[in-house]
């Protein structure tokens, strides 16, 4: 039986062993023993069983599961800048974007265009050499000796950690003077970003590619706002608040007392003339006239927001669109 273990374990591992002479001789003379076999893997993984298993263990004395040098097991990220950098090489035109992050939270746009006389020598992996060199330029000069450095280019970032070697020699300048750059910092970290994740540096750089700024021309930090209505909603409500008149007014004054507004022009008062062939006025309320002859009360700004909301999301409103919405408030007497 041991002998038949031992001929499968030989099979398993995949050696082709010829059992003739001594190895013959000692398997014969073993298979009145009782051994089990059993892989190398096996045996290492055992070891610190079997050692635990060989000590006596008191109920009085504590089982110490501390670590030593504990404070060294501990490891913390940078917490500080953070250095984005991207390099766009587009038919014969070649820009660079950085992002500066700082611990605040500020963001620190800069493209720069690159206008090399020799063009023919430059290559996307030297752009983004460049991207790399200048960022950790504008970093120094800030006072930063803790960076955080993320890129999409992982050669520059493998070149730059000694991963990877520098064979080309047209990188290897750029690469010993990398190095001087890095020996003036504290602390560095290096993270690969996808090309997708590095988008804002990516932007920064085709945008210097792509635009050409005269020579002594000077141009301001960039500036990106946030917007979340259009223009025009802005425009309607600020007219809104100044005048504080509902849409109506003047077709209701013309109804009520025959009057309009001295700047209008002769067409303005044509075109007021035919709107208020379509109203009515009953007690102190405008009706506007449907096609089938019924009567809708105009709403002011207030009345129509509490009547959308009512329609729109009441205790009966289904969640409609804006059409649908309309036509159903058309259809309660509203207009």
């Amino acid at each position: 039986m041991a002998l038949g273990c031992m001929l499968a374990q030989l099979d398993d591992s995949r050696k082709e062993l010829v059992l003739t002479g001594w190895l013959m001789r000692w398997l014969v003379l073993l298979t009145e023993f009782d051994i089990r076999y059993v892989t190398q893997k096996s045996v290492k993984g055992s070891i610190v069983a079997d050692h635990l298993a060989s000590l006596s263990v008191f109920d009085d004395k504590p089982i110490e599961d501390d670590f030593l040098d504990e404070q060294f097991v501990s490891m913390t990220s940078i917490v500080g800048w953070q250095l984005y950098f991207d390099g766009v090489a587009n038919q014969s035109r070649f820009g660079i974007g950085i992002l500066l992050i700082s611990p605040q939270g500020d963001h620190i746009p800069r493209s720069v265009r690159l206008t090399f006389s020799d063009h023919h020598r430059l290559m996307n992996n030297i752009v983004e050499y460049e991207a790399c060199i200048i960022g950790l330029e504008t970093t120094l000069d800030l006072g930063v000796r803790q960076l955080e450095i993320h890129g999409d280019s992982n050669l520059v970032i493998q070149q730059i950690q000694g991963i990877w070697r520098t064979r080309d020699e047209k990188l290897k300048p750029y690469h010993a003077y990398l190095d001087l750059l890095v020996d003036r910092f504290d602390e560095l970290r290096y993270i690969h970003l996808h090309r997708v994740e590095n988008q804002f540096a990516g932007a920064l750089a085709t945008l210097a590619s792509m635009i050409e700024i005269p020579t002594g021309v000077t141009v301001l930090p960039l500036l990106i706002e946030t917007r979340s209505v259009p223009a025009y909603c802005c425009l309607i409500g600020d007219i809104e608040d100044q005048d504080e008149l509902p849409w109506y007014h003047d077709i209701y004054q013309f109804l009520a007392c025959g009057t309009h507004l001295e700047a209008f022009t002769a067409k303005d008062r044509r075109t007021l003339r035919q709107l208020a062939t379509r109203f009515v006025i009953c007690g102190d309320a405008l009706y506007r006239r449907s096609p089938n002859g019924l009567l809708l009360l105009c709403l002011d700004h207030a009345s129509a927001d509490r009547v959308m909301r009512e329609v729109h999301a009441g205790v009966c409103g289904p969640h409609m669109g804006g059409h649908m919405l309309a036509r159903k408030i058309m259809r309660t007497s509203y207009y």
